[in-house]
This record gives structure tokens, sequence and C-alpha cells, in this order.
């Protein structure tokens, strides 16, 4: 069965999401592990930007295997 473009993206949404909360948690206590200090709002705002991120690899990478599996068809 095929997964269409907009369930790919959900699903890799709802990865993320999911990541965000456990990086968000893993920076605040590894961080400081490293001498790195930083605080509530920047440990948000990085997870923020490695999320970006993150859907864009997942989504693209899906779509990759996906366009390979077609080739195979």
């Amino acid at each position: 069965m095929k997964q269409t473009r907009l369930m790919s993206l959900v699903e890799s949404v709802a990865n993320v999401i999911i990541g965000y909360g456990v990086a968000v948690v893993t920076q605040i206590l590894i961080f400081p592990v490293f001498g790195l200090h930083t605080t509530l709002a920047q440990n948000l705002k990085l997870g923020a930007v490695f999320t970006v991120v993150s859907i864009a690899r997942s989504y693209l990478l899906r779509r990759v295997f996906e366009a390979i599996r077609v080739r195979g068809d």
C-alpha cells in the first residue's frame, strides 16, 4: 500500500513533535555535563531549529525511499 505525500508529512511531524520534547529534556540534562549552561528559552529555541530541520530531513528521506519503492514495482 502506497503512503501519500500528505500522510508522509503527517507521520514525520508527529514523530518530530515527540522527538522535540525528548530533545529539549535531553539538552537540559546533558548540556551542563559539557559545561554548557542555557536557559529554558534557549533550549526551546534550539530544539525548534533542530525540529524544523528534522521534519524536512524525515519527509525528504521518506519521499526518496518511496520513489525507490515505486521504481522497483
